[in-house]
């Protein structure tokens, strides 16, 4: 007789909807919060401004004029919408004259919202100050300089490129600018200095350069506390080189406002170091100078158009001024008094004929020359005409 093995039974097996249904709600539950998720999600990271590469550097005054392209791309690719933050290390040489990456320390921070108003055409140009004891204490030796620009605290970009800079103590600003306007010219004149910006003795000077830029009025008020603030139609730009404290501006025109600087230039290092900008002086030159009186005005007395009738023609040497609008013609009946005028429209050519005379009398005639803003000359030598 055979006995026969009977198996136990088991759990029951899933169908294969029941597995789908198991491995749908497991994804689920991995993709919801709070369900065995790791933690809640992070927030994306802020973007990482690419290197600069290509800062430049120089002395200007107690300042170093830092010069770069703003970054305008993440490392990521996406463009950047917001003005970085500049920072500005500062490093120097092993004795061996190679660099010393231990030696870098932040020296200068400029958040994004300053340093927009060093932007034009997508070049950053930042005078990063320096202190005249430094200068003083330093002079000669090589300063090395990096940047790094941020978008966050979190993370800043990579160093730029190293710039090296040789600094020296320079000439003491200039505070005594002044300027006396002329038909002519600007005449410009100063006290040169006699120390350095950190009160040392100053090598001979070699020359001073002459700045001068055209302003909004508006900002005029501003650019005197800080050059900066300027609302500039012209830049700075140097239009003259001196040996001498002073200078003649005769390119200005009237009617536009200048601010002028002076810088005091020393030789240093085999090339020549200028001074921090002068105190400014700004001005809107105002025409105040008449023309030239008419000169040679000759008078011929003709017949009129009627029998029996006069006109005395008048004539005289043209004015030069390049700013001249027209003549004025006056009449008087006696010698003591301009008399009446006669032309109340400018005359555009240098002669007048007077129609109105009578005969038998005697009139004294004088000519005067207006310039475009209404300036008057004085008059003209009479010339007395005797009708007959």
């Amino acid at each position: 007789m055979k006995i026969r093995k009977v198996a136990k039974p088991g759990p029951p097996a899933l169908s294969a909807s029941l597995l789908f249904l198991s491995g749908f709600l497991a994804f689920s539950c991995w993709m919801a919060t709070g369900c065995g998720a790791p933690g809640e999600p992070l927030p994306p990271s802020p973007p990482v401004p690419v290197a600069v590469t290509n800062l430049k550097a120089q002395q200007l005054g107690d300042a170093v004029l830092i010069t770069f392209a703003l970054p305008t791309k993440s490392t990521l690719g996406p463009r950047l919408t917001d003005i970085p933050t500049l920072e500005v290390w500062r490093g120097a040489l092993r004795p061996d004259g190679t660099t010393d990456p231990r030696s870098f320390h932040l020296v200068d921070t400029v958040p994004g919202s300053i340093l927009q108003t060093y932007v034009q055409d997508g070049t950053v140009t930042y005078p990063h100050p320096l202190q005249p004891e430094q200068l003083r204490a330093s002079a000669g030796e090589i300063a090395l300089f990096r940047i790094r620009t941020r978008v966050s605290e979190r993370k800043a970009s990579l160093d730029s490129n190293e710039v090296p800079l040789d600094l020296y103590p320079v000439p003491q600003r200039i505070d005594t600018l002044t300027a006396d306007v002329g038909e002519k010219s600007i005449q410009l004149k100063w006290t040169a200095p006699n120390s350095t910006s950190a009160g040392a003795e100053i090598p001979p000077i070699k020359e001073f350069h002459v700045y001068r830029g055209e302003l909004d009025p508006a900002s005029a008020s501003a650019t005197e506390k800080d050059l900066h603030a300027g609302v500039w139609k012209l830049p700075l730009l140097q239009i003259a080189i001196t040996t001498n404290p002073e200078y003649q501006d005769s390119s200005f025109e009237f009617g536009r406002t200048y601010a002028y600087v002076v810088r005091t230039a020393i030789s240093e290092g085999g090339s020549l170091l200028e001074s921090s900008d002068s105190r400014p002086f700004i001005l809107t030159p105002k025409d105040i100078f008449p023309p030239a009186a008419p000169q040679d005005v000759v008078a011929a007395v003709l017949p009129g158009q009627s029998a029996g009738s006069s006109v005395v023609d008048l004539s005289w040497a043209i004015n030069l001024e390049t700013d001249l609008a027209g003549y004025r013609v006056y009449r008087s009946e006696s010698d003591s008094a301009r008399g009446e005028l006669l032309t109340p429209t400018l005359l555009l050519t240098p002669s007048y004929r007077d129609a109105t005379v009578q005969p038998g009398n005697r009139y004294w005639y004088t000519v005067t020359a207006v310039d475009r803003v209404g300036n008057e000359s004085a008059p003209s030598a009479v010339t007395l005409t005797e009708v007959p």
